[in-house]
Order: structure tokens, then sequence, then C-alpha cells
């Protein structure tokens, strides 16, 4: 495992400085690594993709378990020197490193089935939600998110942080918080609280053209999100008039709001 020195020397050796643009806080703590790899369920055999593996610190802990590792990195210093330090720590490791932006990849070799990451905070929900749609053998994960982030990942309907992010999610699977994550692991520390998610797939409740029009409704809804439905979802069903009759038809309220409906829900409208 990789330790505060250890970290701090592989970034000097790289000249890296990490950067708030890249959301790179690089985890310092080889406990939480292995909480992190517990929690995520990942044993010998599993084929994990991990998103931003920076200096190796989780990558060294997911490959400990005999798993196989796909990981994607977009700095090209980082992909350039992982094997290199999984080859001095863990020889027989058996590691696949990408270079390439997380949003542009749509198949891997091996597919994985899990995913497992520490993701940087500002493309974390566009990051979870390209895999679950890119790679329907992903069966489950476990990623490292900002808090509010987090929250809002794994939030109902009728609460007050639920939203599109919560939606779309629901989508794929069920998502929960599965444990808190104290800043003192991360360098640099970030201003920010952590938490763990989890995600469990399910069968998709609609096609994929359905879930199109579904995530349609779901961003109308959610960008004006203190109107009415039948006002929010106007700019995408025509008017209001249409919305309403559309809505009613689903079996839903007009007058509602977006934060109140599931997204069978949302899916129902689209079908009306």
């Amino acid at each position: 495992m990789l330790g505060p020195a250890e970290i701090r020397d592989l970034a000097e050796l790289l000249g890296i400085q990490p950067t708030k643009k890249l959301g790179q806080n690089f985890l310092l703590d080889a406990n939480t690594v292995r909480r992190i790899v517990r929690i995520a369920g990942v044993a010998a055999g599993t084929t994990v993709v991990e998103v931003g593996p920076g200096l190796g610190s989780l990558t060294l802990g997911l490959l400990e378990t005999g798993a196989r590792v796909v990981a994607v990195e977009i700095d090209n210093r980082l992909a350039t020197q992982l094997p290199l330090t999984v080859a001095a720590a863990a020889p027989d490791a058996d590691l696949t490193v990408v270079t390439a932006d997380a949003l542009s990849v749509t198949a891997l070799d091996p597919s994985p089935s899990v995913l497992v990451a520490n993701l940087p905070y500002n493309i974390s929900v566009p990051v979870v939600l390209h895999f679950l749609e890119h790679f329907p053998e992903l069966e489950r994960g476990l990623v490292m998110v900002q808090a509010e982030v987090g929250q809002r990942l794994a939030a109902p309907p009728g609460s007050k942080i639920y939203g599109s992010p919560s939606a779309k999610a629901a989508w794929y699977g069920e998502f929960k918080l599965a444990g808190n994550v104290s800043r003192q692991v991360f360098w640099p520390v970030p201003n920010v609280d952590s938490v763990l998610v989890s995600f469990e797939r399910r069968d998709a409740p609609g096609t994929e053209a359905e879930r199109l029009a579904t995530f349609a409704l779901v961003d109308a809804a959610f960008q004006q999100r203190r109107k009415m439905l039948r006002q929010s979802l106007s700019v995408v069903l025509g008017d209001s008039a249409t919305a309403s009759s559309r809505i009613e038809a689903a079996g839903l309220t007009p007058t509602s709001r977006g934060e109140e409906l599931t997204v069978r829900d949302f899916l129902a409208i689209a079908r009306s």
C-alpha cells in the first residue's frame, strides 16, 4: 500500500501538483482503501473498472484481493506511472491501464462487472451515469464522492435534495449511502466532506428510447423544480394543456412537482 511519504514522493517524481480542475485528491490511508475494497465486495476473479486511479493507492488495494483491474486515467503522466508502481509492489497483479477521458470510454477489455472509484467531485454524477449507460454488464459499484452529491444520488422522492441525479440513478438500480470518509485521508485535504455510495443494478424499467424520453422529462422538471409539472414539462411536451393531459393520462396530478415523482412516474408520462 502507498502511504503519505510514497504518495508525495511519486507526485514529486512526476512533477504533479494536485489540481482542482482534475479533482485530484489522492488517498493516503491504507485502512480507508481496505475499507472501500471490503464494502465493494471485491474478490479474486472480479473484474473492476477504476476511474481516476491517480497514483495508485486504491488500485493496489483492489489488486491485493486478486481482482482484475481496468484503470481509466486521463492524466498521461499518472497513466504511464501506474503500471510501474504496481509492478514494483505487486508484480503478478492483473492490471490494464486505459489513458482516456472516462466520459469518452464506451468499451473496455476485459469488460468490468464492478465499478470502484474515488471520483473527481466535478464529474462524479456524469461518470456514474455514463458507465451505467454504456456498460450493462456492470452489476454493482462503490464510489467515493462529495457528500452533497452522494446524498442526492441516494435521495428518495419527496426529499428536499431529491433531484435529477436521484431520478436518473434510480433508472439503473438502487443507490445507498455506505459510509463517511474523513477529509484527513486525502492529500491535499479537500474543503468538502466525502461519502461512499454503493449501487446495485436492477432491470431497466423501459427501453432505451423510453429512457431518453424519461430523462428529458426529468431534466425539464428539475430545471424549474419550484413550478408545477404542467408548467415545467410544457417545455418538452409542447404547452401547459398538453402537459396536463399527458400527466393525467399517466395517473398523476398536473399540479404536483418533480420532487414528488419516482423515475417510473416520469416513465409513465413519457409513455402516455
